[in-house]
C-alpha cells in the first residue's frame, strides 16, 4: 500500500467517521428531519467505508464481496424527504412515498445477483448464463451504479428545492434554517450533476479512444469522487449538529376575529389604491414601498397576502400589471405603441419578465394576447 492510498483512505475515514458520529447524535433527536440527516449519513460514511476497506484489498472477490453491497440509489429519495420535513410540521413517510424506495430495492437485487455471479464464473463467458454474463458486465465494468446514482440525486435535489420553495400554507418556517438546508441541496445537486456529466463524457467520448476498456472514470476521477464525497459528508454532519436545535416547522396559529378582520381591512384598502393610483406601474416596487404607501407594517401585508388574498406578493403584483396591459390593449389609441412598450408602462421592468408572467399566469404567448384582445 503507498503513500498516495494512505493519504486517501486518512481522507475518506475522517468524513466517514464524522458521519457515523453525528449521525448517532442526529438519530437521538426527536425530530423527522434530523433523523432522515441523520439516515443520509450512515448510507454516506457506510459508502466510504466500503472503499476504505477496498483501499486494504477486502471486498473484491473474497468473504466481504457478499456481504457489501451498493446501496447509494436511496441518497436522492433521502434528501427529498428531508426537504420535506423542513416545511411540513409531524412529516412521515407513509403510503406512496414508499414508492421512492424502489430504486434501492431494485439496487439491492441487481448487486445480489451479480455478486452471485461469481459462484459460478471461472473466467469465461461460457461459465455464465446470457442474463449473468450481461448483468455483470454492464454492473462491474461499467459506472453503472455511479451514473443512475448520480440522476437520482439530481433529480431529486431538484424535486426537494421545490418543496423548500413552496411550503404548504398555514406552516411557519424559519428563513435562517431554510438558508443553509438549501445550500446543502444546491452543493448536492451541482456536485453529482458534474459528476454525471463526467461519467457521460466518459461514456461517450473517452471510451471510444481506448477501446472499449474500463472507464476513464475508474482511472482518473475514481477517488477524487470519493474525496469530494468525504468532504461533502464532514460538512452536512457538522452543519446539521450545529443546528440540530433549531425549531422546526409549525402549524400558524388560527387567526383571531380581530386579526382577521384587521388582514381584511388592509386587503381593502389595496385594492382601492391600486385601483385609483396604480402603484403596480413602479417597476421598482417593493413589499416594503407597498406597506409605507398603505400605512401598515410590512409583515402585516405579507401576512394579508398568504392569509387573506392566498397569494405570493410578486404574484399579485404581477397579476395587476397584466390586467394593466389587458386594458390598455383594449383602447383604440394603444394601437400605435408596442405590446414591449405598454408592458413597460404596466411596470413590467423587462421584456423577458413580462414574457415569463404572461406565459405562466395566462398559458399563452404575448402575441397571442395581443390577437385575443
Amino acid at each position: 500500500m503507498g503513500t498516495d492510498d494512505i493519504i486517501i483512505a486518512i481522507l475518506l475515514c475522517i468524513g466517514a467517521v464524522q458521519g457515523l458520529v453525528f449521525g448517532a447524535i442526529l438519530m437521538r433527536s426527536a425530530t423527522t428531519a434530523n433523523r432522515l440527516l441523520a439516515v443520509i449519513l450512515f448510507f454516506l460514511s457506510y459508502r466510504l467505508t466500503v472503499q476504505v476497506m477496498r483501499l486494504f484489498g477486502l471486498g473484491y472477490y473474497d468473504g466481504w464481496y457478499y456481504l457489501m453491497l451498493d446501496l447509494s440509489w436511496v441518497n436522492g429519495a433521502l434528501l427529498y424527504f428531508y426537504a420535506r420535513a423542513q416545511v411540513i410540521p409531524d412529516f412521515k413517510i407513509r403510503g406512496r412515498d414508499w414508492w421512492h424506495f424502489f430504486p434501492l430495492a431494485l439496487q439491492i437485487v441487481c448487486s445480489i445477483f451479480v455478486r452471485l455471479q461469481n459462484l459460478y464464473w471461472d473466467g469465461t463467458r461460457e461459465s455464465l448464463s446470457w442474463l449473468g454474463y450481461w448483468g455483470y458486465v454492464v454492473w462491474m465494468n461499467n459506472s453503472t451504479i455511479y451514473l443512475v446514482a448520480s440522476g437520482l440525486i439530481v433529480g431529486y435535489a431538484i424535486l426537494a428545492q421545490r418543496s423548500l420553495e413552496n411550503p404548504p400554507a398555514g406552516v411557519l418556517v424559519d428563513s435562517t434554517r431554510l438558508a443553509w438546508i438549501k445550500r446543502i441541496i444546491a452543493v448536492f445537486k451541482w456536485y453529482f450533476a458534474a459528476v454525471l456529466v463526467i461519467l457521460l463524457l466518459d461514456f461517450l467520448v473517452f471510451r471510444l479512444f481506448d477501446g472499449g476498456s474500463y472507464f476513464y472514470f475508474i482511472r482518473f476521477y475514481y477517488y477524487p469522487f470519493f474525496i469530494g464525497l468525504s468532504g461533502l459528508t464532514y460538512w452536512i454532519g457538522m452543519e446539521g449538529f450545529r443546528r440540530k436545535d433549531q425549531p422546526g416547522p409549525q402549524w400558524a396559529p388560527a387567526l383571531s376575529p380581530s386579526e382577521r378582520q384587521q388582514l381584511q381591512q388592509i386587503a381593502d384598502d389595496m385594492d382601492v389604491l391600486m385601483r385609483e393610483q396604480k402603484p403596480f406601474t413602479q417597476a421598482d416596487l417593493s413589499l416594503r414601498s407597498l406597506a409605507e404607501q398603505l400605512g401598515v407594517k410590512p409583515y402585516l401585508l405579507s401576512k394579508c397576502f398568504k392569509e387573506i388574498l392566498g397569494t405570493k406578493y410578486s404574484d399579485y403584483i404581477n397579476d395587476q400589471r397584466l390586467a394593466e396591459v389587458q386594458r390598455l390593449l383594449r383602447q383604440p389609441e394603444s394601437q400605435q405603441f408596442t405590446l414591449l412598450s405598454l408592458a413597460l408602462d404596466a411596470g413590467f421592468y423587462s421584456k423577458s419578465s413580462f414574457h415569463r408572467v404572461v406565459k405562466k399566469r395566462l398559458g399563452i404567448s404575448p402575441r397571442e394576447l395581443k390577437e385575443q384582445s
